[in-house]
């Protein structure tokens, strides 16, 4: 158990309680507007009041910590599952019978004392089968961390494991034609739904996030300039790290469901 494991998973606690935080003080907005409404409903009719528009911006805010906190306990998970030790090992029993057969129902049965928080996040990763995702397929110790936009092809509930494909690799590639991987949970961020921009994040002006750069299946770190919602358009402008052009860095046009959150510690 290495300390940067520690001190990284200690930073992600205190960014959940952080968010939690949050989450109260937006509830206890949502609870006095309530109130209000509940006592004069009929304020919602006078010229000028923005009650509804406000109590909308809140359910979103809400939704969007809510997203959050759900991301980084999904972290916090995967970060303690690898630093837990394996247990003892017990005797080796005598194999009776078929043995695909009792794998098969261990598993189940591993899975039915997780809780309903980890027994749904296991669900929503076997659901991106066919979908494409995030993924970070440089091992933990890489100098640097290299994301691509992969298609899931299975996942294991058990090992707890995706099976991905780059459909397409860059030219740089060792070998020609697509590529398979095997990679954790905590190597795999799913991309908001194209057709549905309120499933995006709505990342304010300043934000480090990762994003696909243009004209590439590769995401890289950015910054955003300007956010979609604000614009009402379905894309962020961003500025890429290492993208400096005649002394600037140039402004990029994202599409929103190409732009994820910037994982903890990465590395570029």
């Amino acid at each position: 158990m290495s300390s940067p494991d520690i001190v990284s998973i200690l930073d992600n606690s205190k960014e959940l309680d952080r968010v939690r935080k949050e989450q109260e003080d937006i509830l206890s907005e949502i609870n006095k507007l309530h109130k209000k409404l509940q006592a004069t409903p009929e304020v919602v009719e006078k010229p000028g009041d923005n009650s509804l528009a406000r109590l909308k911006f809140l359910y979103t805010q809400a939704k969007e910590l809510s997203e959050s906190e759900a991301s980084i306990s999904n972290l916090l998970i995967n970060q303690i599952d690898a630093l837990l030790p394996t247990g003892p090992q017990g005797q080796t029993r005598r194999r009776i019978g078929n043995e695909q057969k009792r794998k098969r129902v261990k598993t189940e049965s591993d899975i039915s004392r997780l809780t309903p928080s980890m027994r749904g996040q296991l669900e929503a990763c076997a659901n991106l089968k066919g979908e494409q995702v995030a993924a970070r397929v440089t091992p933990r110790n890489a100098d640097k961390d290299e994301w691509f936009v992969v298609k899931v092809i299975h996942f294991d509930k058990e090992s707890k494991e995706f099976e991905v494909l780059d459909e397409e690799p860059g030219d740089d590639e060792e070998s020609s034609g697509q590529r398979q991987y095997k990679l954790p949970m905590a190597n795999i961020i799913p991309f908001p739904k194209s057709n549905d921009p309120s499933s995006a994040q709505d990342f304010p002006p300043g934000r480090h996030v990762l994003a696909v750069y243009p004209g590439t299946t590769a995401l890289y770190k950015a910054t955003v300039v300007q956010g979609h919602r604000r614009r009402k358009t379905e894309d962020y402008v961003l500025e890429f790290d290492d993208d400096e052009e005649d002394g600037s860095l140039p402004q990029r046009t994202v599409p929103f469901h190409k732009v994820v959150p910037l994982p903890e510690g990465h590395r570029q």
